[in-house]
Parts: C-alpha cells; structure tokens; sequence
C-alpha cells in the first residue's frame, strides 16, 4: 500500500484510510459475535476517532495516566466500540482477544465505557449527557491547575495546557444536563473544550424528526461557543480534511469552547443498514457484515481482520506519544526549576498528601454553644482553605445558604466578567441554579486530577443531581456534597424544600458514604475524616446540615467511626440503646436525661455516618450497639428506612413518613412528633417488648 499523503494539508494515506475502515471492520465483528451492541455509530464514528487518536490528540499509550496528555471524553458511551478500536490500535493495553470478548463477562470491553475498568477510559458513561458535563469540569479543572502553578505563563505556554476533546451525540445534547454544562461552559470561556457533534438524525425511535429539531448550533452559538458545521464527502462519508481542519481551527479557539456539528450517516458504509435505528443498537447479521466488508475491500469469510501493514502503521503513534511526552517533561522540568516551591506543592498535591500540621487549622467548637451544622461548616471550609490551596468549590448559586464561600474575594470567573472578584483562578465557582451540571462538572473535575472540589445546595435538591451523584459512587470518586437544610428544620419553606426521604434514599447508593453530623464539633471532625480518605479511601461524600441551630457537644473521635456512644448510661449497664443522627441526637440525650430520671440506665449513641459505621469491625460495633440489649429507639427527622437493621424485632423508630408543612421548624418537630416525650414513650415501649421476648 502507498504510504504518499494524498493530499498536502493532512498526511492521509491509503494506510490511514485502510485503518479507519478496519476499525469499522471490528465493530462490526464485536457486534456479531456477542449478538448484540451498537454497531453502526462506531461504524460513522470511525474517521472522527481515528483522527483524534493518531493526528490531533497529545498522549502517550505508554503512560495512560501522563499528567501532561489531552483528556478524550465519548460522551454516547453506548459506542463504545469507537474508543475501544482507537485504544487497540493505539498501543493502550487492548488486543484483538479484548475486542472479541466485547460485552461479556470479566472483559475489558465492557457495554460501556468504565473508568478504573480499562486503561485509556477518563471517564465512565453511558447515561447520556453526563460526558459532555465530565468534559466542562475538566476543562474547568484544568484552568484552575494552571492558576495553581503557572498562573503568569501565556496562553498555550505553559506545561500545564491541554485540550479537553469530546464526541457528543444527539442523544447528549437532548439530555437537560447538556443545557446546564454547556451554558457553563460557554459563561466561563473554556477555550479549552472541543466537542464534535455526531449530527446522524438517529436515535432508537428512527429518525430525530420525532423528537429533535431545533438549530443545535444556533443554540450553542447563544451559549458563547464557537460554532463551525461540515458537510459529508461526495461518497457519504466523512470529509476528512475539513473535519482536521475544523478540529484544528477549533483547538487554536482559546477564547471560547469550540463545538462542530458534522453530518454523518449512522453505519457507513453497510450498504442496507446504513442510516436505519437498527443499526444504532442491533447487530447487523452475517449477510449484511459480509456485504459491507465487500465494499471496503475485506475478506468477508475472515473475522477480526487487521492486516499487519495497517497494525504497523497505527501502533506509530505510540513512538510519537513518547517523543511528546519526552518534549512535555523537559518544558516541565524548566518550569521546576524556575519554580521550585511551586514545584515541591505539585509533588505533594500530586502524591495525595496533606502538609504538615494541617489538621491544627481546623476550629474546635466550645461545648454548650447551640450552632448550626452548616455554618460550623463553612468555618471548617474557610479553615482548610488556607492551608490546602487545591481545595476549591461552591454552590449552585445557594452560597449564603450553604456557607460554601471558601473566598469572597476570588471567584472562578473568565478573563472579561465584570464582577470585581472575577478571576480566572479563582477559589470560588459560582455553577449557577445548574445541580445537575454541578454534580457531573465535579466528577469531571476529580477525574481530571489534582484539585478537590466541593459543591453544595439544598438537601431537598440532591434529586435534581442525583444520576450524577451515582456516577461519582460508580467511579469511587473523592467529590464532597455540602447539602444544607437537611430536614423540616428548615421550617417555614414548607414540603416542597423539606427533605424526607433523601437520607435513606441516598444512604442506598452503593459506595456513597453520607455524613449527618449532631453538632459542630462532628462536623469538624466529618471534614477531617473526608480530607484524609481523598486518597488513600477514595469515595463520594455527602455532609447533610441544618439550618437550625443545635446544641455542641464534646467532640468525640469517635465521630470519624461512624458511630460511637456519646452518653453512656449511668447506674448499671444500659437496659436502652437511643440512636441519634444530626439535629435528632438533641432529642436522645434529653430522652435519656428523662429515663434515668425514672432509674433506666440509657445509652446515646450519635451515627453521622452509617456507612463508616459499617467500615468498622464486628467488635467495634457490638462494642458500641450491645447485642445483648434489644430495646432501642432510633430517632430521625425522614423516613425510618434506614433504621431497621439497627434496632431489630424489639426496637422502635421515632421518624417522620409523611411530607411535613410550612411553619416554624419547632412546631413542626411538635406536631409531627418529633420529640424528646416521643423517644421516651418508644424507649418503654421497646423495653417492654424486649423483656416480654426474654421470658
């Protein structure tokens, strides 16, 4: 085969053109043998890929981590096999055998794209949208990595400069979330995203007339991106010079994030599936792959085929991605050397350690001052944030409420915003009335690396964030949820601001560990665990807060466990265990102030966290909830889900299964009993019960 370019603008060889098809070629084959997947987008996708993996992107298959590489975010991950092939072809670890296990068990092609899962995914997706809002909180994050450590060097200059590439869908940009990100995107001019639009007008119902006909670069255009269309080549398919082309005006874009719309036709070039819904998500059945390999000039007996020219020819890449990497690491070690306390904060921020002595920031709050748990947490924030400067975060525009401002006098804002605060490094981001973004923008921040980012609002709205909320849990990452006004506490808003079921509903996302700490000095030490277990325990975190005022207590560590008893009972060993969490541990300890008043020994025990609670070995929990005592009373402001495995056949759950009303929060505790005289009378109850089981 001719290696000549057959054009001067890009080096596009007969070789480059028989690896795109080949790449369609196992696609296709992936698809078939496992009998089901999505064929025909990775068929269109093809070229797009391609060029990305072998001609525009900077990375290094050798090192998939380089801290230095452009991220690749395949926002339909139902196309997997489109990265899958690149990553083959590319050198990243995946052989032909990975290709031929598509979709089944133990694989490293799994249906969809998962990070931690094979090497060379940033990101897992799948549930549409949430890859174009990952690729946003990227870029965003690679903004504010530049601000830490080159904030003076020029644009393009720096070490710390990459490209965020992504492919997006219809299907992404019919998702709300795509709204929200991109709205985003476009108020902070990320200059350093460039989305490709698969325009195909597919989706599983046929044709997008059904549902989709807006002007989506119309739209984006009124976001503040920069725009571009490209039209098919002759034959249908891609135009590959002015695809590059747009890529490459796109990527020199720093003012604005960039997004192309290309049409394509959805299994090019199959030559009866093509441009049909079946072909988006069926496999296209031996006649048909026998008859598209026929057009590109394949065995349509063989399966699987690479032809070692063009295996060749594609692994170069891997060569170019260590000379480049070899370039970028000298640009990084003169940046050393001219920054070299910069230099010693990146090592240790990239090492996941904390400085010395940083936990003696934190605040510990006096005993018997009534505080509410989210302003004692935004006193935690400000505290960590003057010593962990990759700590940054805010709110969906809940601030006040949230006490999420780690610095009013530098907010994350682009070159040109108005505001006197406006900095283009700055601490605070402002995600606007956007949870959803806000959820997936995090995630994308912490997959990019070397920040840590918190976002807050209302507890009541974690539903508006929560498919990204899952997503964080699916991919262990280390982002802190600051959701405020965790109960009817928040009084006179009314039901509709008023969590009830959340807790419980949120404590049943796997891998999720949800903190509702009693007072301030839990909260403190709530921060503290999180901090440490960025790194070496990695996993989402939600602090639930009130807006009431509670009473504080001594701190305990025992906080950091979970669980731990926080008044034992006095007078003999306890005959009941009261459980408390967050604002409800007030209501234990004045129910066991009143039951040892009538001689029964009692037990508080506070539980911010059920899930570290469940870390804890079998020993440390019996230690703390005797199995031999089985009158208990669990008391919570929400449903009493959660609550049943704790205090067992005998037990009782003070709890509130009903939406609650508009009134000042201590009439409503009253009215829906919610009450220190409630945990006492379920106390007796449950004694009773106990005892009448012994006998």
């Amino acid at each position: 085969m001719s290696t000549k370019p057959t054009t001067t603008d890009l080096e596009w060889t007969e070789l480059d053109q028989r690896a795109v098809d080949t790449a369609r070629v196992l696609a296709m084959d992936s698809v078939q043998k496992v009998g089901n997947g999505h064929p025909g987008t990775a068929m269109s996708l093809a070229p797009a890929a391609y060029l990305l993996f072998q001609k525009l992107m900077r990375h290094d298959p050798s090192d998939a981590d380089w801290a230095g590489r452009d991220r690749f975010v395949l926002s339909p991950g139902h196309t997997s096999l489109t990265l899958y092939v690149q990553l083959f072809l590319a050198g990243y670890g995946l052989e032909l055998a990975d290709l031929k296990e598509f979709r089944t068990w133990g694989s490293k092609t799994p249906g969809h794209p998962e990070h931690g899962h094979t090497r060379g995914v940033e990101t897992t997706t799948g549930p549409l949208g949430q890859g174009i809002a990952n690729a946003v909180g990227m870029a965003m994050a690679a903004r504010y990595e530049r601000g830490l450590f080159d904030p003076e060097a020029p644009k393009g200059a720096s070490p710390f400069d990459h490209t965020i590439w992504a492919i997006v869908s219809d299907g992404d940009l019919e998702e709300g979330i795509s709204a929200e990100a991109s709205s985003l995107a476009g108020h902070q001019k990320l200059g350093n995203i460039v989305a490709l639009y698969d325009d195909n007008h597919i989706s599983i119902e046929g044709d997008t007339e059904t549902a989709f006909s807006e002007d989506v670069l119309a739209r984006y255009a009124a976001y503040g991106w920069h725009v571009q269309r490209i039209e098919q080549a002759e034959n249908g398919d891609f135009d590959v010079q002015a695809l590059y082309a747009a890529l490459k005006a796109a990527q020199e874009e720093t003012e604005r994030p960039s997004i192309i719309a290309a049409r394509t036709i959805i299994a090019w070039p199959a030559p009866n599936a093509q441009n049909t819904e079946a072909s988006h998500g069926s496999a296209l059945g031996d006649a048909e792959v026998a008859a598209t390999k026929r057009v590109m000039g394949f065995d349509p007996e063989q399966t699987f085929q690479v032809e070692d020219e063009v295996f060749r020819h594609a692994r170069k890449v891997v060569d170019r991605g260590r000379e480049a990497h070899a370039t970028w690491d000298k640009q990084l070690q003169e940046w050393r050397t001219s920054n070299p306390e910069r230099a010693a904060e990146l090592d240790r921020i990239t090492a996941g350690e904390l400085p010395d002595g940083w936990e003696h920031a934190l605040p510990e709050f006096p005993a018997g001052k009534d505080v509410a748990t989210r302003k004692a947490s935004g006193e935690v924030l400000k505290a960590l944030g003057g010593v962990l400067p990759e700590l940054w975060g805010g709110s969906a525009d809940l601030a006040g409420s949230n006490n999420t401002t780690i610095d009013a006098s530098s907010s994350f804002l682009p070159e040109g915003n108005p505001l006197p605060e406006a900095n283009p490094y700055g601490r605070t981001i402002h995600f606007g009335i956007r949870e959803h973004a806000m959820g997936s923008t995090m995630n994308g921040i912490a997959l990019h690396g070397n920040t840590r980012v918190y976002g807050g609002t209302f507890l009541v709205f974690s539903d508006y964030m929560r498919p990204a909320v899952r997503l964080a849990a699916l991919m262990k990452l280390p982002v802190t949820y600051v959701w405020t006004h965790d109960s009817i506490g928040l009084g006179e808003d009314g039901p509709t601001h008023q969590p009830v079921e959340h807790m419980a509903a949120l404590r049943a996302i796997p891998g999720l560990n949800m903190v509702r700490p009693a007072d301030a000095n839990e909260t403190a030490i709530a921060w503290r665990e999180i901090t440490k277990r960025h790194t070496t325990n990695p996993a989402p975190h939600g602090l639930a807060l009130t807006r009431q005022n509670v009473p504080t207590y001594e701190a305990d560590e025992g906080a950091a466990k979970g669980g731990y008893v926080l008044f034992e009972a006095e007078g003999g060993r306890p005959q009941v265990i009261l459980i408390g969490t967050g604002s409800e541990v007030q209501l234990a300890v004045e129910a066991r102030d009143a039951l040892q008043a009538e001689g029964i020994p009692t037990r508080v025990v506070s539980m911010p966290s059920v899930e570290w609670f469940e870390e804890q070995d079998q020993a440390y929990r019996d230690g703390v909830l005797l199995p031999d005592v089985k009158a208990r009373v669990a008391v919570e402001a929400g449903i009493g889900l959660t609550w049943h495995r704790y205090v067992g056949d005998a037990g009782r759950i003070v709890s509130l299964e009903h939406f609650g009303a508009s009134a000042d929060y201590k009439i409503l505790y009253r009215e829906f009993g919610l009450t220190s005289e409630a945990v006492v009378a379920a106390a007796r109850e449950s004694i009773q019960l106990a005892d009448a089981n012994r006998r």
